[in-house]
């Protein structure tokens, strides 16, 4: 097993419109909530832990209090797929908090050490990809996982096993009911897969709906050509426009298109040059230049979303189409399809006691 190359890229998921039949697949589907926070594998060895992330970068050091619960929990040799998570609110209303868990990650080792305190993670693990010397990356995932739940009867919080379930109509529950506790969607696994690291072998489904939103600028490229991001806002109650977020896929014609579209909404000064704005830079790229062209806020766009973290919408949003018919203002939070709450430790396994 301390061959076992390390650390490995996962198996990754393709998107699907909606939750498979479970015969849909060769050899059967099984599904998984999916979890929104920092997809994790994990070697124990040699009484160690490392945790590496998606893009084979090292997350141990800033996790310390998780370090200890997963050589706690966790066999004395083996690897697990996972995801970390951080979870928020009183007993009884808990849900996932991406916020909190993005800052965790932070270059001041004092800080690292505060927010382990404050703001404490959790692991939740949905694969085992090795155990004492064997390597299972080959096995079916049907083998896998009866191994991981042999290995997960040993967990404790803050480690946690992830449901799993071959309802269809069970998973579709999940897919609505879990978004109210902070979870973005439904993951489907093919039950007689091996596991390929960095292949979409998986299926996912997540949330899909739509806004109106007002477009308030927009920023240039990077090459220097055309339009590089719309950024878009929402009247909130008291009337204020606030920026929720910005569309960027476009192609290179359609970047050049939509300046000339969007040049009689431009705002001007008196010389007749137009107006800039600035958002607030982000930690995770500071370098990165948040200037934009303001506009007036009267075009309307209709965009397609997953979820809102905050006030915000959680990804890049996709553009649906223009909106000539609505006012501006008519554009509020009040639109938004907002899933009702749903309390996490009734979907974590080793705490619902299902």
């Amino acid at each position: 097993m301390t061959d076992l190359p390390f650390p490995i890229q996962p198996m990754l998921a393709k998107a699907v419109p909606a939750v498979p039949e479970p015969g849909s697949v060769a050899g059967g589907l099984v599904y998984e909530p999916k979890w929104d926070g920092f997809r994790a594998i994990v070697r124990i060895a040699d009484g160690t832990c490392e945790i590496g992330s998606r893009g084979s970068k090292t997350l141990t050091r800033y996790f310390p209090e998780l370090v200890d619960a997963l050589l706690g929990s966790l066999p004395a040799r083996c690897v697990v797929d996972g995801e970390i998570v951080v979870r928020r609110g009183e007993p009884g209303a808990e849900r996932l908090d991406w916020d909190a868990l993005s800052q965790r990650i932070h270059p001041a080792e004092s800080r690292v050490r505060l927010l382990a305190e404050k703001t404490p993670s959790s692991f939740i693990a949905f694969d085992l990809l090795a155990l004492d010397g064997d390597d299972l990356m080959d096995a079916p995932f049907g083998e896998r996982r009866k191994a991981l739940e042999g290995v997960g009867r040993s967990f404790a919080a803050p480690v946690h096993l992830s449901q799993v379930t071959a309802d269809v109509d069970l998973a579709r529950r999940w897919l609505v009911e879990f978004e109210g506790a902070g979870l973005d969607g439904v993951v489907a696994k093919p039950l007689a897969a091996g596991y390929e690291p960095n292949r979409r072998r998986m299926l996912k489904v997540k949330h899909h709906r739509s806004a109106d939103t007002v477009v308030l600028g927009y920023r240039i490229h990077k090459s220097g050509q055309g339009v590089g991001s719309l950024l878009l806002g929402l009247y909130d109650d008291d009337g204020d426009l606030r920026n929720v977020g910005g569309i960027s896929a476009f192609s290179d014609t359609r970047r050049r298109e939509l300046v000339d579209e969007l040049e009689h909404d431009v705002m001007r000064d008196d010389d007749g040059a137009a107006e800039r704005g600035a958002t607030e830079r982000s930690r995770f790229a500071a370098a990165k230049d948040v200037s934009y062209i303001r506009l007036h806020p009267r075009r309307v766009v209709e965009v397609r979303y997953d979820q809102m973290e905050g006030d915000r919408f959680r990804h890049t949003v996709q553009f649906e189409r223009w909106r000539p018919d609505r006012e501006a203002r008519s554009c509020t939070f009040e639109q938004l399809d907002l899933p009702a709450a749903y309390d996490l430790s009734r979907v974590l396994l080793n705490e619902s006691g299902s």
